[in-house]
């Protein structure tokens, strides 16, 4: 790119990464007139439509299938044959979607006047930033390259999958198992499961979904187990060895499983390497992370940050949130009066059953708010006094006693997720226990235990 004729810079804004957070920022910043660029050396949409959210909840539809198909007997369907899973038409439908996605994203950008440009990007200086040969100047530099998965060091480490190559494997592994006890562990555990493989989870600590309420994780547990997948807890991976028609894996605890598979759902990092942050000093967190002020400014003011790289929630909607939030900041007529708020954000675990939370967890109440009230109920869903399944479902309010707001809401249950959107919006404006008292509720749903809920479980 020749030098500038009409300005000190190319760009008013160059994007490193065209995923969910910095597409949100390009065209928004575009929007107000500003000069954008962005840099993207993968795919359009990053982690989320190509190889996260999008796709892992197709193939959750996928696995609940196998459940529908048990379910349907008691309503008296009769299925002629017993239901055959084909692998490849999942994954090949899958890949069509997703290249589908991956277009709109380019029309987007271009829509909005947003030059895309295909390389890895490197930052040369405060506001120079290199791509394919080119150099570019630009008077602020985003960073918006997400995560990338880990894989911690062992003895055949090498032979696992991470969650970047698990969606497009040639042959469906009839035997899987999964290391990890967070997101993305559980719900490939549920998943393949799901799907028909015999299915392990593997997990370091006593009790998966760390960070998440105690009597969620335990009845989570429960279901999970119930469905039939093996969990090891207290346990990891020794040694991956390959084997006559797969892969051996020996455990700390000495147990030896035969699987087809296995995958490493064990966290993500910063996809910083190669983008020459450490020259420049941008400072860092302990884990890595870009530290960032509440104006998504790094420790250089001309490089700015946003979503899975600066160690926040690795949500979608919050990395859309914060682009929204930067935008106002830099190229807004009128920058926000306040921080953006990160309280009382929902979120869902697409295991099965799904998990839908937001606001505190019970233990967290009880240490923020001191006295509280707990109502839950844990009951076998309608649908299943016909179906047959034992499959339960788990809603639990958490009230601060004093004012007697609902500062949080916990569900597991079949589209939990759904239903936890619509209490996210009680549980943000402050609704208290006896709003939810005065609502009346939908019949017969099973979100209307949410309004019925009388009778305090325990204080």
């Amino acid at each position: 790119m020749s030098e500038p004729t009409d300005s000190l810079y190319h760009w008013d804004l160059f994007v490193i990464g065209a995923g969910s957070g910095g597409v949100r920022a390009a065209r928004t910043a575009a929007a107000t007139g500003a000069r954008v660029a962005v840099a993207e050396d993968r795919y359009l949409g990053g982690t989320c439509v190509n190889v996260g959210c999008v796709p892992k909840k197709l193939y959750s539809y996928a696995a609940h299938f196998h459940d529908a198909f048990e379910d349907a007997a008691g309503f008296g369907w009769q299925l002629g044959e017993a239901p055959r899973f084909d692998w490849a038409t999942l994954r090949d439908n899958k890949v069509g979607e997703i290249k589908r996605l991956n277009g709109i994203y380019g029309r987007l950008l271009e829509g909005a006047g947003v030059r895309l440009i295909n390389g890895r990007a490197r930052i040369l200086d405060a506001h120079t930033v290199e791509v394919a040969g080119e150099t570019h100047r630009a008077e602020k530099i985003l960073v918006a390259v997400g995560g990338w998965p880990f894989v911690p060091e062992f003895p055949g480490s090498d032979l696992a999958l991470t969650s970047n190559e698990v969606f497009d494997l040639d042959a469906f592994p009839e035997r899987f198992l999964v290391l990890g006890g967070g997101y993305i562990a559980v719900e490939f555990a549920s998943i393949f499961n799901g799907l028909g493989s015999q299915t392990h989870l593997v997990y370091r600590g006593e009790l998966f979904l760390r960070g998440f309420d105690q009597q969620v994780r335990e009845f989570t547990r429960d279901q999970m187990a119930a469905k039939g997948v093996n969990l090891h807890f207290e346990a990891n991976i020794e040694r991956i060895e390959r084997s006559e028609g797969g892969l051996a894996v020996t455990l700390t605890n000495g147990e030896v499983l035969e699987v087809d598979a296995v995958l490493a759902a064990t966290g993500r990092r910063p996809h910083l390497a190669g983008l020459g942050l450490d020259a420049l000093g941008v400072e860092l967190t302990e884990s890595g992370h870009v530290r960032v002020n509440d104006r998504f400014e790094s420790s250089v003011p001309s490089i700015l940050a946003l979503g899975d790289v600066t160690g926040g929630l690795e949500l979608t909607p919050v990395a859309l949130a914060e682009a929204m939030h930067l935008v106002a900041h830099h190229f807004g007529d009128t920058p926000p009066a306040a921080p953006l708020d990160y309280r009382n954000i929902a979120t869902a675990v697409f295991c099965h059953p799904n998990i839908g939370t937001v606001g505190l967890s019970e233990e967290q109440a009880r240490e923020q708010c001191g006295e509280i009230r707990v109502y839950v109920t844990d009951f076998r869903p309608m649908k299943h006094t016909l179906s047959g399944s034992q499959e339960r479902c788990l809603m639990k309010l958490v009230v601060d006693d004093e004012s007697d707001v609902v500062v949080g809401a916990h569900m597991v249950g079949e589209e939990a997720g759904e239903v936890i959107q619509g209490i996210a919006i009680a549980v943000r404006a402050g609704l208290t226990k006896a709003d939810f008292d005065a609502t009346v509720g939908i019949h017969p749903t099973g979100a209307e235990e949410f309004v019925t809920l009388r009778t305090p479980t325990r204080r």
